[in-house]
């Protein structure tokens, strides 16, 4: 494969014939395409939204840049490197240090929006039932913060193998790398570092959107007075926040439970001489095909439950009463002010 260096390739029973088949670039460049253009029209959207936007919205805006953001750039990098793998027919001429920053890379883009989710869910949380536990105007500076705060625990995490704990190997059909399903002590801890995080993001995303949107049908349909009625934007922003969630649920949970369960598999699914089934090796690159959709859907939700959308969609709701905020009027006024930032 082109590098004296072998630790990053583990054995792959392929034959020239099986390989001149797979190394097709023409499917990893289509979807990468619809990926990328997909992230560009929501850029494209959420830039003329933060326009003019109220301080609360303005933040949630900020945390969907940097999701979308995030998205684009993982298809961009992994998807440049997939699709030059497919085109010199999988041999990794750059040996491990390509597939070293491609593992990287791939945790790092793969956890990034799942904590991102979760803290989008913790922000909006303590909007709708802690109003007066935070500051009215959070700036757009303390969001981006934020972001890179948690981009700065993806990348931490990513460089684990880098530092001895776990490994970046090249994975079956031979166009990506990944961490190691394998039952050496830091493969095991780091698979399951990974998995852990990524559900618990997702796990912590449900349940509180679950207790926001709870509360805002509480008060939405209960006998409070008509000015504790939440507004459209904030049934919009929790909308776009339950759809992102189900996303990522249904694209990520089955990769993070496979690599739970296959690190934890007695006896170990690697063999001795580190070989992993095939069935192993293709039940892996199913779940990583599910699991990169929520790239390309994420856009997706965000364009797609806009109040312009849905009130075209259903135009009766365009016509029902504007509503209030959930906040006291003196909270509310401030809120409404356009950002600074």
């Amino acid at each position: 494969m082109g590098s004296n260096d072998s630790t990053c390739f583990q054995l792959m029973n392929i034959t020239e014939e099986e390989r001149s088949l797979i190394a097709s670039p023409w499917f990893a460049a289509s979807f990468c395409l619809v990926g990328l253009a997909s992230n560009l029209l929501a850029l494209n959207v959420l830039v003329r939204a933060r326009q003019g936007s109220s301080y609360t919205r303005s933040s949630f805006l900020t945390f969907l840049c940097g999701l979308v953001l995030t998205d684009f750039l993982g298809l961009l990098i992994t998807g440049a490197i997939v699709v030059s793998q497919h085109a010199v027919l999988l041999e990794w001429k750059a040996g491990c240090s390509l597939c070293h920053f491609m593992g990287v890379v791939m945790v790092f883009f793969g956890l990034s929006p799942l904590l991102l989710g979760a803290t989008m869910a913790s922000e909006r949380y303590l909007g709708i039932t802690q109003p007066f536990s935070r500051p009215v105007a959070s700036s757009q500076r303390r969001a981006w913060a934020t972001v890179g705060l948690v981009w700065a625990v993806a990348l931490a995490l990513g460089l684990l193998p880098l530092l001895g704990v776990g490994r970046y190997t090249v994975q079956y059909p031979g166009s990506w790398c990944f961490l190691t399903l394998g039952s050496e002590s830091g493969d095991i801890v780091f698979g399951l570092l990974f998995a852990f995080l990524g559900s618990l993001s997702v796990g912590l995303s449900f349940v509180l959107n679950t207790i926001s949107v709870a509360t805002l049908c509480h008060v939405y349909h209960g006998q409070e007075a008509a000015q504790q009625r939440p507004r459209d934007c904030e049934v919009e922003m929790m909308a776009q926040l339950m759809g992102i969630m189900v996303v990522a649920s249904i694209c990520w949970m089955p990769l993070l439970v496979f690599i739970a369960q296959t690190v934890l598999q007695s006896p170990p699914a690697m063999s001795p001489n580190r070989q992993l089934p095939r069935s192993v090796e293709r039940q892996l690159l199913i779940y990583l095909r599910v699991a990169t959709w929520n790239q390309i859907l994420d856009p997706w939700v965000y364009i797609l439950f806009r109040r312009a959308v849905i009130r075209r969609l259903h135009p009766r709701l365009s016509t029902r009463p504007r509503s209030l905020s959930l906040q006291p009027q003196l909270t509310r006024m401030s809120m409404c002010q356009p950002s600074p930032d």
